[in-house]
């Protein structure tokens, strides 16, 4: 088994974390979870967060409420019995937590290996802003999240890990992680590059007539050179390489309708300037059509 790099700080893999609604189609985010849990050997960690006092317009979802944990607890019942079901020997832990819920998120992020989300991200209050939780947390966390829309997921996806690849600003932290993912699944890595059109040599054809934007191109040297590096760490995960013209957003967009996870890398920043996640992983994060890990990238330096 190939194990993830522990959390910035951690002496060891910490568990996977995830954050869930009461909303019924959280158990596709559990069950994904579980899976990325099961497949690492680590516990799951379940929590769900009440904020108290509750905020404005949701004391009609939360009528009777005695207690922000105990009100928790009764969300969580069900997603823990669902993992225990689909995987009898994984360690399940409920987290009722009474607070904000991207806040505890994020600052579970330093103690575990993962953090999973669904896109909707409303922490329990299905009233407030679209995808507050997941983006606040895909932003801040201190360690890889993986963005699950619950609507998008398919079933049974394609066997496929796409990563996003810029060769000239090209950090290894997003990388690593879409080799071991692809390692953990048995899945097949993609090294997907974007951008302009690159101009045959005279020794080349030129590309078919027909092929607008967004066709496959004659993938750059640059590509197989990194999938060549790389598979001396990971001599058993099938990686190919891609080059498409066109916008890196739209690329990654295109090929997560043939994938089960699509990974980028955020911008490494640290405080104020944090809060910009990256154009590229944004849209992708809200166009995907599969789940979407957005891996923390450490400033330089560092």
């Amino acid at each position: 088994m190939v194990e993830q790099d522990p959390a910035p700080g951690d002496t060891g893999p910490g568990p996977v974390l995830v954050g869930v609604d009461d909303a019924h189609d959280q158990q596709i985010v559990v069950r994904h979870a579980a899976a990325e849990a099961a497949r690492r050997g680590l516990p799951l960690h379940i929590l769900h967060a009440v904020e108290w006092p509750l905020p404005a317009g949701a004391a009609e979802i939360y009528r009777e409420v005695s207690a922000p944990q105990a009100q928790a607890a009764a969300v969580l019942a069900p997603f823990t019995a669902q993992a225990h079901a689909e995987h009898p020997g994984l360690n399940v832990v409920a987290e009722p937590f009474a607070g904000r819920p991207a806040a505890a998120l994020v600052d579970r992020s330093a103690r575990v290996s993962l953090v999973v989300v669904g896109h909707r991200g409303t922490g329990g209050f299905p009233r407030l802003p679209l995808g507050s939780v997941s983006w606040q947390v895909a932003t801040h966390a201190e360690c890889p999240v993986i963005v699950v829309r619950p609507g998008r997921t398919a079933a049974r996806p394609p066997h496929r890990v796409v990563v996003g690849v810029d060769t000239a600003d090209l950090p290894a932290e997003p990388l690593r992680f879409a080799f071991a993912e692809a390692a953990l699944r048995g899945a097949e890595l993609t090294l997907l590059g974007a951008g302009p059109r690159p101009q045959p040599s005279a020794a080349e054809p030129a590309a078919p007539a027909g092929e607008g934007r967004g066709a496959l191109d004659r993938t750059p040297g640059g590509l197989e050179d990194l999938a060549t590096a790389w598979r001396h760490e990971y001599p058993n995960v099938t990686v190919t390489t891609r080059h498409v013209a066109g916008r890196p957003a739209t690329a990654l967009t295109e090929a997560s309708h043939d994938a089960e996870l699509v990974v980028v890398g955020s911008h490494g920043r640290t405080g104020v300037r944090r809060a910009l996640l990256g154009s590229v992983s944004a849209e992708v994060l809200h166009t995907a059509a599969c789940p979407v890990a957005v891996v923390p990238v450490r400033p330089a330096g560092d």
